[in-house]
């Protein structure tokens, strides 16, 4: 059971970087919100409530790719546990809305 979480929380993760690597064509790895306008860097998108635009720029590709890589940390560190530990459940909970989450997590 644990290698079956294992796998699907590094599969969610590959996506998620993969995403973020892909939203980051310039290289210049911060949004910021101004007001109802997200810079994306590369060009601003406006008619955003002001609240939507943090929430977008607070998922930056930067930001991202950083958390990504600390959940990988703990993945490793509980990898080999007998059973999903509390921190994998944790790592999956967000994803329980994905088809493939297995079915005992």
């Amino acid at each position: 059971m644990t290698e079956d979480l294992v796998r699907f929380i590094e599969a969610r993760l590959d996506e998620e970087a993969d995403l973020a690597r892909r939203c980051d064509g310039d290289g210049c790895g911060e949004w910021s919100a101004h007001g109802p306008t997200v810079d994306f860097c590369q060009g601003d998108l406006s008619g955003f409530h002001p609240a939507i635009a943090l929430h977008v720029a607070l998922h930056d590709p930067a930001r991202v790719l950083r958390e990504v890589e600390a959940k990988r940390r703990i993945l490793t560190r509980h990898a080999s546990d007998p059973w999903p530990c509390h921190d994998l459940r944790d790592l999956a909970s967000p994803y329980t809305d994905h088809p493939d989450f297995p079915a005992r997590a």
